[in-house]
């Protein structure tokens, strides 16, 4: 898998995910910048980073399954591994606008 198949795998892996929301807040994870990084190995195994909005989020536990799941949908993925991290701490600063909007941030 060259760099342009691994972008464009990326990008089905994103739509995908804006599929997922957070149960509490009406805006999907990707644009609620939830998703930290996102990693794809020549192979169609993918690594993703995400984070919560707090750590004790009650979707702590569905979240990251449903975030895998997601993933694997799209097409070139053979796998996904998630994990949570809370470094950097997720703030509204990492919301795209578009999710500013809804949540009537901007």
């Amino acid at each position: 898998m060259d760099e342009a198949e691994k972008n464009a795998v990326e990008e089905r892996i994103v739509e995908q995910l804006k599929n997922c929301f957070d149960p509490e807040i009406p805006v999907n994870i990707y644009d609620l910048g939830l998703i930290y990084d996102i990693q794809v190995e020549p192979a169609g195994d993918v690594a993703i980073k995400m984070t919560l909005t707090a750590p004790n989020c009650p979707a702590a536990q569905s979240l990251p399954v449903q975030v895998k799941t997601a993933a694997e949908k799209a097409e070139g993925v053979e796998s996904a591994e998630v994990e949570v991290v809370f470094d950097p701490p997720w703030t509204t600063e990492k919301m795209n606008d578009s999710a500013k909007l809804v949540m009537n941030i901007l």
